[in-house]
């Protein structure tokens, strides 16, 4: 048997390769868009993809299912009843997919989506008893699925539907099978995902805290709270993955545009994404601009950020930032993007068109400012529970998040901005800028730079 886990970074999606080389098949299990890895395991291994699952309907990101189907003329395979307008195969609990010696038995795991299924893996070349469960959405290291995506007037029988599938469906299974979920650490299918790609499913008995509720009740109430923010994406994603996602060559043709070109596009009411650091972005940048930095999460916060309908110009600092930030950027379903700037901020500010400047305020000045009794409005757009662990005195708690859903009120004085580490408060500065805000910088390093400067924090608690 051939088993491959495939990770996403940043999203945290994890998919799977299952086959067997000697029956030269191969399946492949909730699949990213961008296909190649896939293909590429295929002709390595001498196998062919003839089937694609997908254990649920995705809200994260788009399914790689229809690429590959399209590339592979492989079928696609989804729980039975699940809401799609494309043909698919369903599956019902005990149906069994033989791959050579993989062998893979479909059970029906609703309470993450309402058709959610999950699958038990064996290698009978060396067992008839199952080795591995795919887990889907169903339980993560450390967590299970949350239940609200599928909408609210399903949650409380998704809450009860994920009870029952992990009290009495999981409750049949053995301690030790290894369970491989579909998403890890930065996902916001789940809270505070484990590093740790895989567990056996003895270990989350003992250690994870949602499997240890002895009421409903009581694991209604923790399944509910401080689920993490749905960003505006997440719709949208369904909404693709429900109809099948276009092909990736139907989508706008990668265009490298002159200044003329770009500033004609903004016109139109083209959002501009610049994806370079911080530091770059704050010495010059195009008026109206949102800050983006290349890190592993960025998909997330596009997604909170940029309308996913939007249509797409990049500004970034080289052609491989360019197609990193495509890919990145076709993983969530935000299709629509023209093209970038050649030549980056340089062409621009060479084509004698106006830029703006973002001020980054560093750790030392802000102190001194502060303690000689100036008190610019300090903005902590970090979560609640950083800003728990302490923040700079004097300063006013905004959740980034709510920031950008219009439920903090934009500064109408000199605001300082800081996070974590100062990738956050970029965007939010940017956002500002862009929605009128006009007296706004960011703290050079966030309160990293802060607190290793050796200045104080005020504990908030809780």
């Amino acid at each position: 048997m051939y088993f491959q886990q495939i990770a996403t970074p940043g999203l945290g999606c994890l998919s799977y390769v299952v086959g067997c080389p000697a029956a030269k098949v191969m399946a492949v299990v909730d699949p990213r868009r961008d296909v190649q890895v896939y293909l590429d395991i295929a002709r390595e291994e001498g196998m062919r993809i003839t089937q694609v699952v997908d254990t649920h309907l995705h809200a994260d990101h788009v399914s790689g299912a229809h690429e590959l189907a399209s590339r592979t003329r492989a079928e696609i395979l989804m729980g039975e009843g699940s809401l799609v307008s494309f043909a698919f195969r369903p599956l019902r609990q005990g149906d069994v997919l033989t791959l050579g010696a993989a062998r893979l038995t479909v059970l029906s795991t609703p309470g993450h989506t309402p058709n959610s299924i999950s699958l038990l893996l064996a290698d009978t070349a060396r067992s008839e008893e199952p080795w591995m469960l795919l887990s889907g959405d169903l339980l993560f290291v450390g967590d299970v699925g949350r239940p609200d995506l599928a909408g609210g007037e399903l949650l409380e029988e998704q809450v009860r539907n994920l009870w029952r599938s992990l009290r009495e469906t999981l409750g049949h299974c053995p301690d030790h099978l290894e369970v491989f979920p579909a998403h890890g650490m930065g996902s916001l299918c789940g809270r505070g995902l484990s590093s740790k790609p895989s567990t056996t499913l003895g270990f989350e008995r003992l250690s994870n805290p949602m499997l240890r509720h002895e009421s409903l009740e009581s694991f209604r109430a923790a399944l509910l709270a401080n689920l993490p923010v749905r960003p505006k994406s997440f719709s949208h994603i369904i909404a693709t993955n429900a109809k099948g996602a276009p092909l990736l060559d139907r989508c706008p043709l990668d265009r490298a545009m002159t200044p003329d070109q770009f500033e004609a596009y903004m016109k139109s009411g083209t959002a501009v994404i610049d994806c370079r650091e911080a530091a770059a972005f704050g010495g010059m940048h195009i008026p109206g601009s949102l800050n983006i930095g290349l890190e592993r999460q960025l998909a997330n916060w596009v997604g909170m950020v940029v309308d996913p309908q939007a249509d797409i110009l990049l500004v970034t600092p080289d052609d491989a930032a360019y197609e990193t930030m495509t890919t990145e950027l076709h993983r969530i379903g935000y299709d629509n993007i023209y093209g970038y700037l050649s030549g980056g901020i340089g062409a621009w500010v060479y084509s004698g068109r106006p830029v703006d400047t973002l001020p980054l305020t560093p750790a030392q000045r802000l102190k001194a400012r502060l303690d000689a009794g100036e008190r610019p409005l300090l903005l902590d757009v970090r979560t609640p529970a950083e800003w728990a662990q302490g923040a700079i005195p004097g300063a006013v708690h905004a959740p980034l998040t709510d920031l950008l859903e219009g439920r903090a009120p934009k500064p109408a004085e000199e605001a300082v901005i800081y996070c974590a580490s100062g990738y956050r408060s970029n965007i939010a500065a940017s956002f500002l800028r862009r929605t009128g805000a006009a007296e706004v910088s960011a703290l050079a390093g966030g309160m990293l730079a802060w607190t290793r400067a050796g200045f104080a924090v005020e504990q908030r608690g809780t």
